[in-house]
């Protein structure tokens, strides 16, 4: 008893270890600085806080929980971002040793045809840590870990681990599912949700362990199994209506005018076969794989990923007789995929690491049920124990590796000018790689040798996809730090006509005239940018400045009546920034 209740604990210390470097981490410029540093909406637990929680759909997504955990870590550490890696770390720990428990009911179902009575053996116990420890160690948890933004998913993990928990137990006995435990489990479904909306289709991966290891379908049938399952459909249901108001409020969705049918499902396909290609091969992993201008089925990549993905679905099902646990955590893995991959959306990323922490549990377990065949073929004397020893070692070594090249990793992760030098020697024709390192570039110390240095990686960063908007603005920035305020009225304008919903190019160009002393060009683009934030007061500042430059101009020309009207907006624009 004591030496199993210890093995979770262990779960618990060595899944932590392994990203113990991310604990000084800084707050990163991919997201971070747009969720955390640059939002003063989620700093504090006040009424108005909550209301921005429960309300705001920023990017696409509504994750009020996870907003309610960003809150927190404020009010009890302010901006210092160790506080928020130390959550990140502790949760993630957390779903480990809940992975444990679950992988322990699941294995001990697949050897006793259903049934999960034999769940406290040593064996079990010792496969469902293997188990527990290939999730919990492995590379491609370093982004959702050392990411501070990856944080939704690592709490809408903690839910889903907790609801598959609640549901196991629900379904142990020979009978239909207990009514109140499902209940349960559709909270802590719901509270997945609000977590994160990649949890929507795992109702379809509880009707996977139903068909597997539980065995459930040939004993109670579909209609039974849909039936029970009905308060989780019903949270599915409105989960799902939540999730599509977010996306289409914030989100970029693949549309049929950039990719046709075939494309999108080509890079879905991709996706889905290269998710455990990592968790088999994790080297060369990178914090984005950039999303190409266009996806051509005809491409290697994708033309493998296709007839790939048919392959192994063909085996699988061939094989299911003898080995159906292979063919579960590729139907769950590409499951939980779906709704990330390109059929749905699109983004910067193709097949980012993150996505893979709900879909690569199922593949976690499956190299538990290996760990629990070799154990159990030494018991019954087909192998010797000498060669259990040796196999014990070997999974040693590996999970040891494992753990190591994740610390490695972590370490990557801890600043951003460090984080986007390594994707670009993963991916040197990475354009979001070259803008986002010339942006860390911009932000480090200052000098005119970093500004020249960002300048050069902001235009290769342009030449590579002419049509990203962000690299303009950090060009023109760039050209601004040299001095070159000329220079930087093209890029700056051509950021305006690509983000035309950002004050930032409007504010930026504005300030390069006013810095000039062109006060007539300079008063529109403030304008302009402080109808989209009002809010900003050094922006309130500029536009100030700039209209009483103009006025004090067409004073000098006589032109009085023009002055006092621009005046007339300085003292309405002032009164506003005395307002609550």
């Amino acid at each position: 008893m004591i030496r199993r209740g210890l093995v979770p604990l262990a779960v618990a210390v060595l899944a932590a270890a392994a990203f113990v470097p991310t604990l000084s981490g800084s707050f990163l410029n991919w997201d971070d600085n747009v969720n955390f540093l640059d939002n003063p909406d989620y700093r504090g637990l006040g009424r108005e806080h909550l209301r921005w929680a429960f309300t705001s759909v920023s990017f696409g997504h509504y994750i009020p929980l996870t907003r309610l955990t960003w809150s927190v870590n404020w009010a009890l550490g302010g901006m210092d971002p160790r506080g928020y890696h130390l959550v990140n770390v502790l949760l993630h720990a957390a779903n480990s040793v809940l992975l444990y428990f679950v992988a322990r009911r699941l294995l001990a179902a697949a050897v006793a045809d259903g049934g999960q009575g034999g769940r406290r053996g040593l064996d079990l116990c010792a496969a469902a840590a293997v188990a527990a420890l290939v999730f919990g160690v492995h590379p491609l948890r370093v982004e959702p870990v050392a990411w501070i933004t990856g944080r939704p998913d690592l709490l809408c993990a903690s839910f889903v681990l907790l609801t598959t928990w609640v549901y196991l137990q629900a379904v142990e006995t020979e009978g239909p599912a207990r009514r109140g435990l499902v209940w349960v489990a559709a909270i802590t479904l719901a509270a997945a949700l609000l977590s994160k909306g990649a949890a929507l289709p795992f109702v379809g991966a509880l009707l996977i362990l139903d068909v597997y290891p539980l065995r459930r379908l040939r004993r109670l049938g579909v209609r039974l199994l849909v039936r029970e399952k009905l308060p989780l459909l019903l949270v599915t249901l409105a989960g799902a209506g939540v999730v599509i108001y977010a996306v289409r409020q914030g989100a970029v969705l693949t549309r049929n005018s950039e990719h046709d049918s075939l494309a999108r499902l080509a890079a879905a396909a991709y996706s889905f076969l290269v998710a455990p290609f990592r968790v088999i091969w994790p080297t060369s992993l990178s914090p984005l794989y950039e999303m190409p201008a266009r996806i051509s089925p005809l491409e290697p990549r994708f033309a493998v990923a296709l007839a790939g993905v048919v392959l192994v679905t063909a085996v699988l099902i061939g094989l299911r007789g003898r080995w159906p646990g292979g063919l579960a955590a590729w139907t769950f893995s590409a499951l939980m995929l779906a709704p990330t991959s390109a059929v749905v959306r699109q983004g910067a990323d193709l097949a980012p690491d993150r996505y893979s922490y709900l879909s690569g549990m199922g593949f976690a377990v499956l190299v538990g049920g290996a760990a629990l065949g070799v154990i159990r073929l030494v018991r019954r004397g087909t192998v010797t124990r000498s060669m259990g020893w040796s196999a014990a070692l070997a999974g040693l070594i590996a999970i040891f590796g494992l753990g190591i090249t994740s610390w490695s990793y972590s370490q990557v992760w801890r600043e951003s000018e460090t984080l986007w030098r390594w994707a670009l020697e993963v991916d040197p024709g990475c354009s979001i790689c070259h803008g986002k390192l010339g942006e860390s570039v911009l932000g480090g110390p200052a000098g005119q040798t970093r500004a020249a240095e960002a300048e050069g990686l902001l235009r290769r960063a342009i030449a590579l996809r002419p049509d990203l908007p962000d690299a303009y603005y950090n060009l023109g920035t760039a050209l601004v730090l040299q001095g070159r305020y000329a220079d930087a009225e093209s890029p700056l304008r051509s950021y305006i006509e690509r983000a035309p919903w950002s004050a930032s190019g409007s504010e930026r160009l504005g300030l390069v005239y006013l810095l000039q002393g062109h006060y007539e060009p300079a008063v529109p683009l403030l304008r302009a940018a402080f109808v989209l934030r009002p809010q900003a007061p050094d922006l309130r500042h500029y536009l100030v400045q700039a209209l009483e430059g103009q006025a004090q101009a067409l004073q000098t020309q006589g032109r009085s009546g023009e002055a006092e009207m621009l005046l007339a907006e300085v003292r309405v624009v002032s009164t506003l920034s005395r307002r609550p």
